[in-house]
């Protein structure tokens, strides 16, 4: 309970602190847009490489217990890899436009 209160409490706190955050500089520009983009970015390659492993466990264990469906597992791991990549990549086409 004594957690719950703690977590609770910080929130609170940093859901009051946003509006001071959304405020702009003297220059008008953001420096925090570099930060937010890097952490994207690292949060982006780091799910993907999770998925990624999670779709190899899975198509190792299919083929463990079904060696004859090769070329239907192997053809949606491929694919699947492919599309779960694509999300990085999409991550990091919108970083570039987006940082100057």
């Amino acid at each position: 309970m004594q957690k719950l209160q703690y977590l609770f409490m910080s929130l609170a706190v940093l859901f009051m602190a946003a509006p001071a955050f959304a405020q702009s500089g003297a220059t008008g520009s953001n420096s925090l847009v570099p930060l937010a983009a890097g952490l994207s970015m690292a949060i982006a390659s780091g799910l993907c490489g999770l998925g990624q492993g999670r779709a190899a466990a899975s198509a190792s264990e299919a083929l463990a217990r079904n060696p004859g469906a090769r070329p239907g597992i192997f053809l949606f791991l491929v694919l699947s890899l492919a599309f779960i990549e694509s999300l990085a990549l999409f991550t990091f086409a919108i970083i570039l436009f987006k940082v100057k």
